[in-house]
């Protein structure tokens, strides 16, 4: 078998913070089995007459928070030439990445396997995809209403509004039925209802953390990581101080997990991570899910051991 090239879509590589980076965990991976590894960025992509290509470079990173990563190469190729591409580059999911992903597309038709399937990154807003299992979540409101969003609010009480399109917990908002900010953060997130906000209502359990589990070919793999939020926060998101440890898979969770995996598989959602709170599903990340390193800390195992695995199995079957 040939060297496989694996080609990688994201934010540039010395702006990532390498202890806890899923992606130099994928690059580390990818190395110890001799594969070729290559950083892509957005700016780097473009179509000639229909063929995607790109300017990309090629790389060898080290489990390190010092030094990371080298430039051993630069290459302009089409994206054909790549055997493996993950689109893996952070939200906001707005029109550039919808744009990046029809170029992708371009390069699954021409024969390389992309990670996960570009359509379905456009289809599965991380956010939205929910309402395709409402028998996992808390009460769910999508609207961009005022007078809907305070009736949900007085209906639940307590309620968490956010953007469809944010990440690392930005622009969450925590509302009581009494809270004197009401209308403007809801004027705030609507932009004057001009935009659609998802509310929620509140899970308590929020307050012990939520967990991030992922999901490789639609299976969970065994263990988690518990975010922790800090005192002042009621948000368990790593980006803004919350707290990781490693947590094993409930029965429900398994539950949820078993209800996803089937339209994951469906879909071609390879790699994708998501949010339980207490009971509850509150998100689906499929453009660039974290939590690997964590996971990995906690329990002495490796996540991309069996991604990777997965992977293998896909380019056989190709």
């Amino acid at each position: 078998m040939s060297i496989v090239k694996l080609g990688v879509v994201m934010d540039p590589i010395d702006t990532i913070q390498a202890k806890k980076d899923s992606t130099l965990a994928m690059f580390l991976e990818g190395q110890r089995r001799g594969w070729k590894i290559y950083e892509i960025h957005q700016k780097d992509i473009r179509a000639v007459d229909g063929g995607p290509f790109a300017t990309m470079r090629e790389l060898r990173v080290f489990d390190s928070t010092e030094k990371w990563f080298e430039y051993t190469d630069q290459i302009d190729v089409p994206l054909r030439d790549m055997d493996i591409i993950l689109m893996r580059k952070d939200p906001p999911f707005d029109m550039e990445f919808i744009y990046t992903t029809y170029l992708l597309e371009r390069a699954a038709d021409e024969g390389s396997l992309v990670f996960n399937k570009p359509q379905s990154l456009r289809d599965s807003n991380e956010k939205l995809f929910t309402m395709w299992f409402p028998e996992c979540t808390p009460a769910t409101l999508v609207t961009r209403r005022a007078t809907d969003i305070k009736a949900f609010v007085a209906e639940h009480g307590q309620v968490v509004v956010k953007p469809p399109d944010g990440m690392g917990g930005h622009s969450i908002f925590f509302i009581r039925e009494d809270d004197p900010n009401t209308n403007v953060i809801i004027e705030t997130l609507t932009q004057n209802e001009s935009r659609f906000v998802i509310a929620q209502r509140y899970v308590p359990e929020a307050r012990l953390g939520d967990k991030r589990i992922l999901l490789i070919d639609g299976e969970p793999f065994p263990y988690a990581v518990s975010r922790v939020p800090p005192p002042d926060d009621f948000r368990g998101n790593l980006a803004v101080g919350a707290k990781g440890q490693g947590a094993e898979l409930t029965e429900r969770e398994r539950w949820i997990c078993a209800k996803l995996g089937p339209i994951l598989r469906e879909k071609q959602m390879v790699f994708v991570g998501i949010d339980v709170l207490g009971d509850y599903l509150t998100e689906i990340n499929v453009t660039s899910p974290t939590g690997i390193r964590e996971i990995d800390n906690a329990f002495g195992v490796s996540v991309c051991k069996t991604l990777f695995d997965a992977f293998e199995k896909h380019l056989a079957d190709r």
